[in-house]
């Protein structure tokens, strides 16, 4: 879809790219195919900041990628946080009506963009999110899922159950983002922005999605992650 880049943006999508190296390229091209299908402007956001001294290749593949595509743009700066960081350095650069987010691993599908951003609109939600009905990412993964949901059900009761607080993509209106107080800079960004959004009483819709095991790498997240993620669910359920 050809656009002006100095038109209103109706969709932004922040693309988490982290160590995704060449795949990101065949999931970017995905995306768009996806996006294109719903005839609108639109803007990519390929977030590919770096630790200092890391090996990392996709810095300069998501340079050039943006380089080719003027509704692409690609942040990669040294890592002064952890995920949270990223994801709020990308959110923070959409100018989009609507801003989603995704991981660039392509373990949640890019046809699940269309699938969000027209179920926000349909149902005027300030934010939907999917749910992982179906998961291919192990055992250990899923059981650690299920407890961090439960606890959050537990911590934050609220009348609309949350299903999955860590899915993606998600979507919210900018009004919405706007509205977030987004602090954390580690793997509690997804829980932050649900806590928020019940906080606000934000009109919120989930629908289903599958979740595919990564054959490309290991997972990022360890022991210490589950530790700090169960402190946070705690920490920011009782701070004054």
């Amino acid at each position: 879809m050809k656009q002006n880049q100095e038109e209103n943006i109706e969709l932004s999508v922040v693309v988490l790219c982290y160590h995704s190296e060449s795949f990101i390229e065949s999931f970017v091209d995905q995306l768009i195919r996806e996006i294109e299908s719903l005839s609108i402007s639109y803007e990519l956001i390929l977030v590919a900041n770096y630790n200092k001294n890391s090996t990392d290749k996709t810095p300069e593949i998501v340079k050039n990628i943006a380089s080719n595509h003027p509704y692409i743009k690609e942040l990669a700066k040294e890592k002064e946080g952890g995920m949270g960081w990223n994801m709020r350095s990308g959110l923070s650069a959409a100018t989009g009506n609507y801003i989603a987010v995704i991981d660039g691993d392509a373990q949640m599908p890019s046809s699940d963009i269309p699938l969000v951003y027209r179920l926000i609109k349909a149902g005027n939600y300030d934010l939907v999110k999917t749910y992982r009905a179906k998961r291919y990412d192990g055992v250990i993964r899923i059981i650690l899922s299920k407890v961090y949901n439960i606890i959050f059900s537990i911590l934050y009761a609220s009348e609309w159950s949350i299903k999955d607080i860590n899915s993606k993509p998600k979507i919210f209106t900018k009004q919405a983002y706007q509205k977030m107080e987004l602090r954390s800079n580690d793997w509690f960004t997804d829980a932050e922005i649900m806590i928020e959004a019940l906080k606000l009483n934000m009109k919120i819709c989930e629908l289903s999605t599958v979740f595919y095991k990564n054959e490309r790498r290991s997972s990022f997240v360890g022991l210490s992650t589950v530790f700090e993620f169960i402190y946070n669910l705690f920490y920011y359920r009782f701070k004054k």
